[in-house]
């Protein structure tokens, strides 16, 4: 049941011009967020509110029908969670000027208090791809809930590694609970409301615009112990993430990549300016001073193999390799190598990371 205080904040959050601060100073002139959503003028005046917010105001009390809005969430299946709500992250209140109201698709439990961002490009390497899954995947499995932004590249990543290691992920939209961007990611949001939640500020219908995202990297940070950066340009989106993690008093991480990759100049940056050097979810614990699990090493080696596929997975690395280097490597001819890391890939040993590059599954 969704009491009048929720559906007061459903109002504003529909109303123009009027974001966390000045809903902040009206409620607190007027004692009550019921209260404040039938301010009078003088009142609304004396809050701060500028003539253009005051007319909007206005005008939201007069057209909208604030059961019908909560109906409509009710119908996509959006809970509304107000910064009243015992429920509401505690870790995004206590962040500058929090949005008083969250949309939210799926569940947040107490769990989702130990919380990474991992974020980074849309257009990893295959290095940043599986340094990306391992580090989600073992930070999933001692506990940890991964939180991105639903893009393409390191952001999907992230969610898809946490969910197949049986862990819990948010993603924050830069567009309403309702939608989907990009639209490819359909299937993964889907997955991702059965453990974890699909979470946005803004309401129902609004699309991703570009002025939107900034806002929402920083709810990503602010529902997060730290911040951690895998590849990023000097001019990523993803350090914008990385300043208000900063702006919040969070814990900024970067892990170091090639000298020749363009992709490394964000997190090397970071890493000269101070952010803690993560080469493994145990240094991540670590930098946190929180408790996981000491055994995320690889487990031995107990499958029977046959002589070409043992050459091969002798060579195959942890860090992703071409065909050709790990056929080199190992002394045996192309078609062999191929048809040895396919018999692998079934026995779960290694993995194809992108087109013709493999690297260890486990």
């Amino acid at each position: 049941m969704i009491d009048d205080t929720i559906r007061y904040y459903i109002g504003f959050n529909l109303t123009p011009g009027i974001g966390p601060l000045r809903l902040s100073r009206l409620i607190e002139r007027c004692g009550s967020v019921a209260a404040a959503w039938h301010a009078d003028d003088a009142t609304m005046v004396a809050a701060g509110l500028d003539a253009r917010s005051i007319a909007n105001l206005r005008t939201a009390r007069q057209t909208l029908d604030l059961d019908v809005e909560v109906a409509r969430l009710r119908a996509h299946g959006i809970t509304p969670l107000a910064i009243t709500d015992p429920a509401y992250p505690p870790l995004l209140r206590m962040i500058a000027a929090p949005p008083p109201l969250l949309y939210v698709r799926g569940t947040m439990t107490a769990s989702d208090q130990r919380a990474i961002a991992i974020v980074g490009t849309r257009h990893p390497t295959p290095y940043g791809r599986e340094v990306t899954r391992r580090l989600a995947r073992d930070l999933a499995v001692v506990g940890i809930t991964i939180v991105s932004g639903l893009a393409l590249g390191v952001d999907t990543i992230a969610h898809t590694a946490a969910l197949e290691a049986g862990g819990r992920t948010l993603a924050v939209l830069a567009c309403g609970a309702d939608r989907v961007y990009p639209e490819r990611n359909r299937i993964l949001a889907e997955q991702i409301v059965t453990a974890g939640a699909l979470i946005s500020d803004y309401p129902l219908g609004t699309p991703p615009a570009p002025l939107n995202f900034p806002p929402r990297n920083r709810i990503i940070a602010g529902l997060s112990l730290a911040t951690l950066v895998v590849e990023a340009r000097e001019d990523s989106g993803a350090l914008i993430t990385v300043q208000f993690a900063l702006d919040q008093g969070r814990d900024v991480m970067a892990v170091p990549g090639s000298i020749f990759n363009p992709l490394s100049a964000g997190p090397h940056r970071l890493i000269r300016e101070g952010a803690a050097i993560i080469t493994s979810a145990q240094d991540v614990l670590g930098v946190l001073n929180l408790e996981g699990r000491s055994d995320l090493h690889e487990p031995p080696l107990e499958l029977a193999l046959t002589a070409e596929e043992e050459a091969i997975y002798r060579v195959v690395e942890s860090e992703p390799q071409h065909i050709d280097v790990i056929g080199r490597a190992a002394g045996q001819a192309a078609a062999t190598t191929a048809a040895a890391l396919a018999l692998l890939e079934l026995k779960g040993l290694v993995r194809q990371v992108a087109p013709l590059y493999y690297a260890r599954g486990r």
